[in-house]
Order: C-alpha cells, then sequence, then structure tokens
C-alpha cells in the first residue's frame, strides 16, 4: 500500500501548528497498517452540537465512536509539510488518486505517438538535429509544464514534453554506436546505458533535496538548455551521412576524427570508402523488401519480440514505481534501484556468449519473476529482504532488456532491422502505460503488482525459447537469410562465425 502523504483534519482537535501524529489520532483516525488511514476518521458525537467560537473542548476519547466516515472538505494534516507535490498542490486525495497515475499513463501515450516521429526525423533529417530538437524541445516543455496553474495544463505538458523528447535516448544510442568501429560497440552500448542509471540516481537525489515538485522540474530540465549548442558542435553520423550520399561532410567528419586520434587518413582510402558506399546504396535499393514481406515471413517472430518487449517494459519500470511503496526512504529506495541497474547492462557481456541469446534471456526473466514472488513471501515484517529481493528482481530485467535489444537486432535482416525494432519499441509502450497504473492494484490486494509482474515474466521467458537462436551467427542481410537463422541444415552451418562478436 502507498504511504499516506498526510492524516485527516480534525477540526474539533488540530490547530494550524498540529504535526502528522498527535495524541488524539489514536482515538480520532483510524490506521492503515503502520501509518494513520488518509481518507476516514472516526465519528464524534458531539460534532454536530459543536461552538467552535466558543472554545469548547470535544476532542476527548469519550466522544469518538467506532464508526468511519470520509474526511470532510478535502483538509489533511501533512507528514511533511515542506513536500510540494502535484497532489497536494492541486488537490488530489483519496477518491482521486487514479489521477496520479494518469499522469504516468498519459507520459507513455506521447511516447506512443513520438517514437514514430522521432525516428522519421532521425533518419530523415540526422541523428545531431534530432537530438539537439528533441532536447530543446523537452526542456523548453518541461520548464514551462513547471507553471502549470491546473491539473489539465500539467498533463497537457506531460504529453508534449514526451511527445516531443521521446526518441532522445535512442538516438543517443544510436549515433554512439555508429560512431565508433564494429569492436567497440558492445562495450559503447553498455557505456551508454551506464549514464541513463547515472541520470535515474541523480534525479533521486535532487528530488530529495528539492521536495518541491516545481522546482525540481526547473533544476533537472534547464541544464538541458545546453543542446542547443548540438546543432553545431555534435558531429552527425558518418553512417547515416554516406547513407544520404552527403559524402563531403562525412569526410570532413572522418578527417577531424582521424586528426584527434593522431592517426593518417589519405585522400585515396576515403575514396576507396566512398566508393564501396555507393556500391552498398545501389545493392541496397535493388534488393530492398517491404515491410509487408516481413510482416508476412516473420509474423511469430514479430509477435513473440512485441510481447516480450511489453513484458520488460512492464516489469522494468514497474519495479521502478512500486520501490518507493516499500518501508524505508522512498528516495533512497528509488536510488537503491537505479544502481542495481549499472551492474546489469554489464552482466549480459558475460553470459550471451556462454549461454546463448535464447538461455540468457529465457534465464534472467525467469529469475527477475522469481524475486518478484520473493517479495510476496518476505512481506512488510521483513523491510530489508523485500528491497533485496526488489533490487536484485530489477537488475536482472535491466540485464535481460539489454540482451533483448542485442538479440532483437540479430534476428531481422539489415534493411528492416531498425524499422521492426521501432515496431518493438513503439508496442512495448503498452506495457508502460500499464506500469504506473500497478500501484493502484495494491489498494485491493497489495501483493497484486509483484504477483502480476511475476506471472508476465515467467511466461514470457518460457516463451523465448521458440526464439532462433543467434549466438555466432552472421548478421542477416535479406529476409532468406534472416529466415534461415536457426535451421540446422549442413548449409546454414556457413552462416557460423565462431570468431565474429555480432554487434
Amino acid at each position: 500500500m502507498p504511504r499516506p502523504c498526510c492524516g485527516c483534519h480534525i477540526a474539533e482537535c488540530d490547530s494550524p501548528e498540529s504535526a502528522y501524529v498527535e495524541p488524539w489520532t489514536e482515538f480520532s483516525i483510524p490506521r492503515n497498517g503502520k501509518d494513520l488511514d488518509q481518507c476516514n476518521r472516526y465519528s464524534n458525537d458531539q460534532l454536530p452540537q459543536w461552538n467552535q467560537s466558543a472554545g469548547e473542548d470535544i476532542c476527548l476519547a469519550e466522544h469518538y465512536s467506532a464508526h468511519v466516515e470520509s474526511c470532510p472538505g478535502n483538509k489533511f494534516v501533512f507528514r511533511d509539510r515542506e513536500e510540494l507535490t502535484i497532489s497536494n498542490d492541486f488537490g488530489i486525495y483519496c477518491d482521486e488518486e487514479w489521477k496520479l497515475s494518469l499522469v504516468g499513463t498519459i507520459n507513455n501515450v506521447g511516447q506512443f505517438f513520438g517514437i514514430p516521429i522521432g525516428g522519421y526525423v532521425a533518419d530523415r533529417y540526422g541523428r545531431s538535429f534530432s537530438i539537439a530538437l528533441g532536447g530543446i524541445l523537452g526542456a523548453v516543455l518541461g520548464i514551462v509544464r513547471s507553471f502549470s496553474p491546473s491539473y489539465i495544463w500539467f498533463l497537457v505538458f506531460e504529453f508534449l514534453d514526451n511527445m516531443t523528447s521521446s526518441t532522445l535516448y535512442s538516438t543517443c544510442f544510436v549515433i554512439g554506436i555508429e560512431l565508433v568501429g564494429p569492436k567497440r560497440r558492445v562495450l559503447a552500448c553498455s557505456v551508454i546505458t551506464v549514464f541513463y542509471a547515472v541520470g535515474e540516481v541523480a534525479l533521486a537525489m535532487f528530488a530529495k533535496a528539492y521536495p518541491d515538485w516545481r522546482i525540481l522540474l526547473r533544476i533537472t530540465y534547464t541544464p538541458s538548455l545546453i543542446l542547443l549548442a548540438y546543432f553545431w558542435i555534435l558531429p552527425e553520423s558518418v553512417r547515416w551521412l554516406l547513407s544520404q550520399s552527403k559524402e563531403e561532410r562525412a569526410k570532413g567528419i572522418l578527417r577531424r576524427a582521424a586528426k584527434v586520434n593522431k592517426r593518417k587518413l589519405s585522400d585515396s582510402l576515403l575514396d576507396k570508402l566512398i566508393l564501396a558506399n555507393r556500391d552498398k546504396l545501389e545493392q541496397s535499393a535493388e534488393s530492398r523488401f517491404p515491410i509487408r514481406e516481413a510482416f508476412k515471413n516473420f509474423k511469430w517472430r514479430i509477435a513473440n519480440c512485441s510481447l516480450c518487449w511489453i513484458v520488460h517494459v512492464l516489469v522494468y519500470y514497474g519495479l521502478s514505481l512500486n520501490v518507493v511503496l516499500l518501508d524505508g526512504n522512498k528516495y533512497n529506495n528509488f536510488a537503491y534501484i537505479a544502481l542495481v541497474e549499472i551492474p546489469g547492462f554489464f552482466l549480459p557481456l558475460l553470459i550471451m556468449d556462454r549461454f546463448g541469446r535464447r538461455y540468457s534471456l529465457c534465464g534472467l526473466m525467469i529469475f527477475s519473476g522469481i524475486c518478484c514472488i520473493g517479495t510476496i513471501f518476505a512481506g512488510a515484517d521483513q523491510p530489508v529482504l523485500q528491497l533485496v529481493l526488489f533490487l536484485v528482481g530489477k537488475l536482472t530485467i535491466t540485464a535481460s532488456f539489454q540482451v533483448l535489444y542485442f538479440f532483437a537486432s540479430e534476428i531481422y535482416p539489415t534493411n528492416l532491422r531498425n524499422s521492426l525494432l521501432s515496431f518493438c519499441s513503439m508496442m512495448g509502450r503498452f506495457g508502460s502505460m500499464l506500469a504506473p497504473q500497478t500501484p493502484l492494484l495494491a489498494k485491493y490486494y497489495a501483493s497484486a503488482p509483484a504477483m502480476l509482474f511475476a506471472g508476465a515474466a515467467i511466461v514470457s521467458g518460457c516463451l523465448t525459447l521458440f526464439f532462433p537462436e543467434t549466438t555466432n551467427v552472421i548478421l542477416p542481410t535479406t529476409v532468406q537469410e534472416a529466415d534461415a537463422i536457426g535451421v540446422k541444415t549442413k548449409s546454414s552451418k556457413s552462416q557460423q562465425d565462431p570468431k565474429q562478436t555480432v554487434p
């Protein structure tokens, strides 16, 4: 159950200086576990005749009955008087708590619509342009959101912010990979994702230091304005430039990279690169496969991948959201669950090649599900054990998500890889839309969120065994090559290359 932000204001007892817990709360407010009930109070039989101006004292235990009634007038005594959230700023309590979960859903609806738009902008106008534009729009809308005069306006800017900046992370991920050589791609992926976790930890610390949501938004969004400079200082992806036949600009970036790395790059070598790229573009144009053919050939593979993505997003974000409901400081708990993502990003590097993609993905998902089940049996009586299980569950689902990114890039052909990955990612937004609603399940049954995460992770983990194994398989170029992955024939053995590390 969520920790209440406040207790019912008892008009006949409380004064403006009253604290969250006072002697009279023991007989005037029912308990909800260890905490005061946020939305109810005990009836006082003298209250209807009470004359407040006369100074009559009716705040006595004998005047209260066991009958429970709702708090009148949405008046509360807050646990932390310095904390300003959208809940107490916009008066969202009790029967309207669903509005708080709706914020997370609107966040993901914005991403759902923004992903295809952002992907198109990155492919059409360039990676650096997309990063700079998305970062600036997100920063401006985030700062404007901090001045929202009402809940509705807050939702409007929440939607617009996430729609415009939804692909910022993925585009940074792509340009980071495209700016390094093949041998460094896996390491580049891990390093980039680590900074995502560092950002989460920083957010928890800022939220702890600045409990006013308006100030917090301004502090976290203002630094993003520096991305305006990326229009001029961030080098464009050479691979994207070559794919768009922007050869001279690509040459300039390569020459600058060679100079920084103190390498010699002759004009003849650059010319060979340009000629080879032209040949690839011509071959790609001749062998381009429509997306309809891919859905026909890989319908079950795409369906399984989409389901797997939905489950990963649901469990990944669901654990992050629900950890603040555990006992202990909610800011510290959130920081802990972000910190465990760091080893989670590096764990796949140790197991993917040893156990294979399928078994790594299956094992990590099932283990995460088992940890979620463990939190149910640990219960609130063992808060340390419950938190540890939450953290291990988050670590393993993070590692599993990393494996999924690698795995999904290996089962689709080159000319459709990005499109199909984007489709699976977009389907995953259904999981992220559902994740913010899971805390509401705890109001009806405290273990319901953990049961949902566990069941989804274990079932989807078993279904990953139906994927073809891609360890040491050369990345497929055509639909036929992708379709042949996992087929154990003599001819398919020619695709195996144990010395190759698939990026």
